[in-house]
């Protein structure tokens, strides 16, 4: 998981040190104050393959699906999209580069425009981006709804005519419309009922391999990602704190929010069942972060250096972790 700087031509898409910052003002008279949302976020993503990216509600997950969209611009950070610098503004570029990597939204009652039918709502990206003529539209747009399991009967229906679950299939469609090579499914099922779920999630792991497609999949539902991710990154507060192989993070989480998180999973399973890590507190509010280490207020393991310092994310054998707790595991390990 550890990644190479200079050997981006090799990777579909890479970030590196990616940061967000917004500025907000309460009122008119209140000072201005700055919110961290993203705190240096490096990954690479490879052709056909799933990136997870997991954490709690308001721990910067959806910015980052924001940023690599470009629908925001990072405040610092390189973003490389098959070797060619994203963030460097190149308009015929930029056009291709938006069409190659789509989002789907968490909710898709509110995705979907009420008052156009199926076809409009699927039509659009073709009309904004091709020159295709109203035959091969339309030829596409029917392609495209029997690869998501939608019938053709459907075409001429409204968003309010259908389940959550077929929404969801409509708005995967319109993100596959322009042939994307990277899909962005910020929280694509949290909205769903269990049932239909496995559903959505079976129809994107089938797409994933008969379409050559890559996501970036945002859930703080480890139980989903477990079925489609290939890397995770665990994400708090801004910050990355554990990173490795899908494998690697379920058999052994190290990072004690990553061992909180897993231990929430539910299993049928009473021998993978592990012994549930209460958090105690609220995340705190991203306006005012804790001192040192941002776990540290919800840490069982915190020591004296937690309060004071910010760990760095290391490379330890099999996967990334920022936490001082194992830095000091791993010197008695070597001691020993």
């Amino acid at each position: 998981m550890h990644f190479d700087h200079t050997n981006e031509h090799n990777h579909l898409l890479q970030a590196i040190n990616l940061k967000k910052h917004y500025v907000v003002q309460k009122s008119f008279f209140s000072p201005k104050k700055i919110v961290n949302a993203l705190n240096g976020i490096s990954f690479c993503l490879d052709s056909g393959r799933t990136l997870a990216v997991v954490g709690e509600s308001g721990c910067g997950k959806s910015t980052l699906g924001r940023l690599l969209t470009m629908i925001e611009k990072p405040t610092e950070g390189k973003l490389y999209w098959h070797g060619q610098d994203l963030l460097r503004y190149d308009r015929n570029a930029q056009k291709l580069r938006r069409q190659k990597i789509q989002i789907i939204f968490q909710n898709p009652y509110a995705s979907l425009n009420p008052c156009k039918k199926i076809s409009q709502i699927l039509e659009e990206p073709l009309l904004i981006n091709t020159t295709l003529n109203k035959f091969d539209r339309r030829e596409k747009i029917l392609s495209m709804m029997s690869k998501v399991g939608l019938k053709i009967e459907y075409y001429n229906r409204y968003p309010h005519m259908f389940s959550g679950g077929q929404r969801q299939r409509i708005a995967i469609a319109r993100g596959l419309m322009l042939n994307p090579e990277v899909l962005v499914a910020d929280e694509p099922v949290s909205a769903l009922d269990v049932s239909v779920r496995a559903q959505v999630l079976n129809l994107m792991m089938d797409l994933q391999q008969s379409l050559d497609l890559s996501y970036i999949f945002i859930s703080h539902d480890l139980s989903v990602v477990q079925h489609i991710a290939d890397e995770i990154i665990v994400i708090y507060l801004g910050y990355c704190i554990e990173k490795g192989s899908k494998e690697v993070i379920f058999s052994n989480p190290r990072h004690p929010y990553t061992q909180a998180l897993l231990s929430a999973v539910p299993y049928l399973n009473v021998d993978k069942r592990r012994k549930r890590i209460k958090l105690f507190g609220e995340l705190p509010s991203p306006l005012s972060p804790p001192k040192g280490c941002v776990f540290n207020t919800r840490c069982h393991r915190c020591f004296d250096q937690c309060l004071n310092l910010s760990p760095k994310l290391k490379q330890y054998d099999d996967r990334q972790i920022a936490c001082f707790a194992i830095d000091r595991e791993e010197l008695n390990i070597r001691e020993y």
